[in-house]
């Protein structure tokens, strides 16, 4: 068998790197019983190989493309151009040629025998005017489960002929060339010489009805509907979206929903090659493309084939003379996967999940070490961290949505971290038959450890009468004694020993999120927020009044970290040298370098005692995995040196006292109104001590996950070590890889020197494909995401609707920041972002005003908003996309809505 020519019958998934990613799924699907594929076959990468890679001058002209950006436009088309003409101008050799030949005459054979078989014609070719071929581009990185490149090259239709085939074939060779083909692969970092194209020549159906069926709905992703698109004459004009197309739903052999379009035109295939677009005759246009047992029966057929390929499908279909013909099947790469039902549950029992991350402000997915972490960590706390789905953690939230007490505390919980969440949620609830359907059990809500929520209660009892200004302090000198004894015990410890210090340790960290004292010190200040808020408003008509008294209370580690990066600027300033050094410098330089300087070692210990107070923080820390700033510090330089350039010196010491002095001041203005209000006296004793527990206690609210990442500092330290001797022993290729593994995998390798390196391999293309998913804020276990929505009809006409976080409206230049290490930011400037974690704090020292698309009023970037008087917006559905960078806009961080404004 040559390799350079196969028929679907010698092609499976196995022989990707051959046949390319259509041509493997055709050989998969024609080998399906009872799925009816057209014959064809694959001119496989090998001779495009040996074509179109082996032709030196084609060689030199794709080195051409590695310099190029996808954004070159100009650079890109006279490249390509100068390729593609080189590759049609190549020679194929006779060799290839008389094997093309040889499959269609074996192609002609069958088709005479169909012929033969079926007088009626069944399948037979447009005019009887002899076999006509379908000529598609397969390219090694198209149709994958994790990827799709599809539709970045050419296909041929209705081609006739030996020497007709074989030019289509060189003109596919040529689309990997294509201006739209070469920016994707730079934008998605695809090495141009990487991709390989295989081209399937398939015997042509001239369809009376063609379309596109989806095993799994592709705007509600439930995996239990399949949609199908139907439309007259050939598929290709439905894809291209050149006409429209009948939709229908199905649902177990239920038709669920219809949509019958009026239909005006339709693509045909011509005697003599080639295709037309022709318009419908008026008596067909608004008539259904397809009869309900068809519709039926593509479901079947749909089914049988994503049973074969253990996952969603997007098919290529064909009807012709009542007969249905599978074209082409491929991985739905964008549906969001399913969390796992738990073990034993009955099959079809229906669950509701509400994603994790977006509660910890982390949307990211985590790398498996992280996973591995974080279970084990509420492992020790006695309860599951949630499912995993898409690396991410979910949480089963059934037998709260039917529970009567746990429901409403749920959702009002959830108003005050992701408004839009709480808003699916109730979408959710809205559904009888749904929430009818969801089992019962036990809630979460009271998971408290093990002496559940009265110790707590009476703590908050106390701590709340008593309103002491030393418990606080208290409780982080107690959690910092237990980091130092962490640090001095992991010192020197290596090997299985680390491990066991490292899973031991986490008792102790149990311990203290569990401790009563501590849960009730930070639900106090967050209580007397709610309480001062509601009573003021309702006393008052004053909104969001703790806004402006929380500001500069005490201890609150996360405002403190923006704070004291100005005193790091304040060093850094006056040095010009040194702002050059930190504008250029890696991480392996950036405090080295620094001696170099006048003025440097101060600067440098300026910056390593930020490191020990802060270092062990950075975007998403809670996956242990993500680069500390400790690790890199060049991670802070864009914030250093946005404060240097932003403010004079001194900043932090008076930011500090005008915080101070509004909150003192908005406290006496706040009582003395109080005060004339009926019975002023008593409301007004009451409302002063809730304001003290708000400056003594709201700072210790964000105390809690810097006391997490105190430890996974350690942790991380030490472990990158023992990756680092793994790396030097060739255990591993470099210390990085430990991140695709569990902790007891991790462990293992240390202990025995082995590992399997394909394990390392696979989670880690898994990954890349996990990180480019969106995750659903609430999903369902059969694949269905709600979303919820504001009423926005009391809004400004084409304001983007939120939730109000932090009060106040301003107007300013949007900076739409992705990531930290892209944050240039200038004084005036509004960040707009997906979310932030405690790690982002130091950016909000610079701008004026913040818009989200994740958080709620107590999740991290509003209490800092807050802290810092910035008007705030959360919960705005995709404002990073719906904003463009630069675009003005006017924040109303107090009736929670973003607005675009005219440029001036």
């Amino acid at each position: 068998m040559d390799a350079c020519i196969l028929g679907f019958h010698d092609v499976d998934r196995t022989r990707l790197a051959l046949a390319g990613g259509k041509g493997a799924n055709l050989g998969e699907l024609s080998a399906i019983p009872g799925v009816p594929v057209p014959y064809g076959f694959c001119v496989t990468t090998e001779a495009y190989e040996e074509v179109v890679e082996r032709d030196a001058s084609v060689g030199a002209l794709i080195g051409e493309l590695s310099g190029l950006r996808a954004d070159d436009r100009a650079g890109i088309a006279a490249v390509c151009g100068r390729l593609r003409a080189a590759v049609e101008g190549l020679t194929v050799p006779a060799g290839v040629r008389r094997d093309i030949a040889r499959h269609l005459e074996e192609a002609e054979a069958r088709e005479a025998e169909a012929r033969d078989a079926d007088a009626g014609g069944r399948g037979e070719t447009a005019g009887g005017r002899g076999a006509a071929y379908a000529v598609r581009s397969s390219a090694t990185a198209e149709d994958l489960p994790s990827n799709s490149f599809a539709g970045q090259q050419d296909t041929y239709l209705n081609v006739r002929g030996a020497d007709a085939v074989i030019d289509a074939v060189r003109r596919c060779w040529a689309s990997l060339f294509t201006d739209r083909a070469v920016a994707y692969r730079i934008r998605n970092d695809v090495d141009h010489r990487a991709v390989r194209l295989a081209v399937v020549v398939q015997r042509m159906v001239f369809p009376d009805a063609a379309g596109i069926m989806f095993t799994a709905d592709p705007v509600s992703s439930n995996r239990t509907v399949v949609s199908i698109d139907a439309g007259f004459g050939l598929g290709e004009a439905l894809v291209s979206g050149h006409v429209d197309a009948d939709t229908y739903r199905v649902r177990a052999g239920r038709i669920i929903d219809r949509r019958i379009a009026t239909k005006t035109k339709e693509l045909r295939a011509l005697p003599s090659g080639g295709t037309r677009e022709h318009p419908v005759e008026p008596a067909r246009r608004d008539a259904p493309v397809l009869g309900d047992e068809q519709i039926l029966e593509l479901e079947r057929l749909g089914r049988r084939i994503e049973a074969h390929f253990g996952a969603p499908q997007d098919i290529e279909w064909a009807l012709c003379d009542g007969a249905f013909h599978i074209l082409q099947s491929r991985p739905v790469t964008t549906l969001y996967p399913v969390p796992p039902s738990p073990a034993g549950a009955p099959a079809g029992e229906k669950r509701v999940y509400v994603s994790y991350g977006h509660r910890q402000m982390m949307t990211d997915a985590f790398a498996p070490l992280g996973l591995s972490f974080f279970s084990l960590l509420h492992d020790r706390l006695g309860r599951t961290a949630g499912v995993v789905a898409g690396n991410r953690f979910y949480k089963d939230v059934s037998a709260e949505l039917t529970s009567h007490w746990a429901r409403p505390a749920m959702l009002r919980s959830l108003d005050q971290v992701d408004v839009l969440m709480a808003d699916a949620l109730r979408a959710v609830l809205k559904r009888k038959d749904l929430v009818a359907s969801l089992p019962h059990g036990r809630t979460s809500m009271l998971d408290f450890g093990k002496g559940g929520p009265l110790p707590i209660a009476r703590q908050y009892l106390r701590l709340a009468r008593e309103d002491d200004h030393r418990v606080v302090p208290e409780l982080i000198a107690r959690t910092e004694a237990t980091v130092d004894r962490l640090r001095r015990g992991i010192a020197g410890k290596t090997g299985d020993e680390l491990f066991a210090y490292i899973i031991d340790d986490h008792d102790v960290l149990a311990e203290l999120t569990f401790d009563p004292r501590s849960v009730a010190a930070a639900f106090i200040g967050i209580q007397a927020v709610n309480w001062v808020d509601r009573h003021m408003e309702a006393w008052l008509g004053e909104k969001n009044a703790a806004d402006v008294i929380a500001r500069s209370a005490d201890h609150n580690v996360v405002a403190a970290m923006g704070l004291d990066l100005l005193d790091v600027a304040d060093a850094v300033r006056g040095h010009p040298g040194i702002v050059r050094h930190l504008e250029t410098a890696g991480r392996d330089t950036l405090l080295t370098g620094l001696s170099r300087f006048e003025g440097g070692a101060a600067v440098r210990d300026v910056i390593l005692g930020y490191l020990r107070r802060y270092g062990m923080h950075c975007a998403g820390g809670i996956d242990i995995t993500r680069t500390r700033w400790s690790e890199d510090p060049t991670l802070l330089v864009p914030l250093i040196l946005g404060d240097v350039r932003n403010f004079p010196p001194g900043e932090r010491g008076r930011r500090v006292e005008r915080g101070r002095a509004d909150a003192e001041r908005a406290m006496e203005d706040l009582l003395h109104r109080v005060g004339k209000l009926p019975g002023g006296a008593g409301k007004a004793r009451k409302a002063a001590r809730k304001m003290s527990l708000i400056r003594h206690f709201i700072g210790y609210r964000e105390y809690s996950k810097h006391s997490l990442l105190l430890r996974y500092g350690i942790y991380k330290t030490a472990l990158m070590e023992e990756a680092a001797r793994l790396a030097a022993r060739g255990i591993v290729e470099r210390p990085e890889d430990v991140y695709f593994l569990s902790i007891e995998e991790f462990r293992k390798a240390v202990v025995t020197g082995e590992l399997d390196h394909a394990l390392i391999t696979a989670r880690r293309e898994e990954h890349d494909a996990y990180r480019r998913l969106t995750p659903p804020r609430v999903i369902t276990s059969e694949g269905e995401v709600i979303t919820g929505g504001y009423d926005a009809g009391t809004l400004p006409e084409g304001a983007l609707a939120g939730v109000a976080v932090s009060s106040g409206v301003v107007e300013g230049r949007a900076r739409v920041v992705l990531s930290m290490a892209d944050a240039d930011v200038r004084e005036g400037d509004i960040l707009v972002t997906a979310f932030t974690d405690p790690s982002w704090s130091p950016l909000f020292v610079s701008v004026r005003g913040v818009v989200m698309e994740v958080g709620g009023v107590m999740t991290h970037g509003a209490v800092v908003a807050r802290e810092y008087g910035l008007p705030a917006v959360a919960g705005v559905e995709a404002a990073t996309r719906r904003i463009g960078d630069g675009q003005l806009i006017r924040v109303n961080g107090s009736e929670g809505y973003v607005e675009i404004l005219p440029d001036s």
